[in-house]
């Protein structure tokens, strides 16, 4: 039986450890600290180190991401999140600190390459990346091949674990939103008649596509129409959606990111078409494009698993203490990832028993043990337990939220 943990002091407070409020004004801030010694909770069953050693020593944990350019919203969340789980970590003054390390991608698989091997230089242990899929796919055979342990909050295909023992996701796999995003459809909307529109340069977009049609056609669902685009035909989708209007489609499944889905939402709101629109990981940050008139996102389904306006204490805690050091700013669905992505891998290194003075290799094939005992509960788990198969990626329960008021609630 695999041997459960809670991920984060968050969610200790939230099974009565005492809090304290930490104030932040900045990436140094002062974290939310337990007035405990240990983010387990009385009762809760303690893993046994692999490695038969204590854990200890400080650990570079690198994170890449796009921090500039259009998909600079992903990697922000991430790095800003991923530093308040290590600053509470490292609050608790504890064996175990973490030193964070990063490089910015802009969304791309080559400057991934360089980014990479610039936190390499730097002595980078663990990976906490890369956040997109397409730059995964070029830094995880690096990663396999230095034997760096690497756990992605956000790279979400199939292939970025495939074949890498030493890659872990967070996220769903492409292959699970597609097929999730089907069953939930199928289970709360009836006879609904289904367009998709999908980029078909994009292994996420194009992934999770193929993966929500197999579902919808094992269940008999009804795909009238199927569009695509790409990079460079991103900013005009009138024929897609004449099309599908054409079709009688009264739902539009978009497995794309939230740029093109603004314009597909400002597109369809000017020609008077009015369908049910339903989006998957990528479009969380919709509501934060410039120019974009969020009002059009009402009614607006995702498939995620973290709501900002949740009512649990775990989650507030993170909100607040997220919202306090970037001015009121609201985390999404990718901070929540990469704050319980670091909090994986520090409940892998108590468990695994791995020291820092040890080698990548001697780190990572420690932490690929402990992670197959491994079983947490975190911002992203809806409550459930966060487990791992033998390829790396994450079972946990899927959730879906829908825009109403110019934020996102549990329908």
């Amino acid at each position: 039986m695999k041997k459960s943990r809670i991920l984060s002091l968050a969610l200790a407070g939230a099974l009565s450890f005492s809090m304290l409020a930490g104030c932040g004004g900045g990436e140094g801030g002062s974290a939310n600290t337990p007035s405990g010694n240990s983010s387990t909770p009385a009762g809760s069953e303690e893993t046994t180190p692999v490695s038969g050693g204590s854990a200890s020593g400080t650990f570079k944990l690198g994170v890449i991401g796009p921090l500039t350019g259009g998909a600079a919203i992903y990697g922000t969340n991430v790095l800003n999140a991923a530093q308040i789980a290590v600053d509470e970590i490292n609050a608790l003054g504890g064996a175990v600190q973490f030193e964070l390390i990063s490089a910015d991608d802009v969304h791309d698989p080559e400057t991934s390459v360089n980014a990479y091997n610039n936190l390499m230089d730097q002595g980078m242990q663990v990976l906490v990346g890369t956040v997109t899929s397409g730059p995964a796919l070029s830094v995880v055979p690096l990663a396999y091949e230095d034997r760096v342990f690497t756990v992605t909050p956000s790279a979400s295909g199939d292939d970025v674990i495939e074949g890498n023992d030493n890659v872990f996701q967070v996220c769903f796999t492409d292959s699970n939103q597609g097929s999730r995003s089907a069953q939930y459809i199928d289970e709360h909307f009836e006879n609904v008649k289904i367009a998709i529109i999908y980029k078909n340069d994009d292994p996420y977009s194009q992934g999770i596509r193929d993966n929500f049609a197999a579902e919808a056609e094992t269940r008999g669902m009804e795909i009238v129409y199927e569009g695509t685009f790409n990079e460079s035909t991103q900013t005009d989708f009138n024929n897609q959606l004449t099309s599908a209007q054409s079709a009688g489609a009264d739902m539009i499944f978009l497995p794309i990111y939230y740029t093109p889905a603004s314009v597909i939402l400002t597109q369809a709101n000017a020609m008077g078409y009015e369908p049910t629109f339903f989006g998957v990981d990528g479009m969380d940050g919709i509501l934060t494009v410039p120019g974009f008139d969020t009002s059009l996102a009402e009614g607006v389904y995702l498939l995620t698993p973290f709501s900002a306006d949740a009512e649990d204490e775990a989650t507030q805690n993170f909100v607040s203490e997220y919202k306090s050091r970037h001015n009121d700013e609201i985390p999404n669905q990718f901070a929540a990832d990469a704050y319980d992505a670091v909090y994986i891998v520090y409940e892998a290194i108590q468990a695994a028993g791995v020291t820092a003075d040890m080698s990548n290799e001697e780190i990572c094939d420690a932490l690929i043990a402990a992670m197959g005992d491994l079983s947490v509960v975190g911002l992203t788990s809806a409550g459930s337990e966060m487990t791992w198969d033998d390829n790396g990626a994450v079972s946990k329960d899927p959730t879906a939220v829908v825009i109403e008021g110019g934020t996102y609630v549990t329908p």
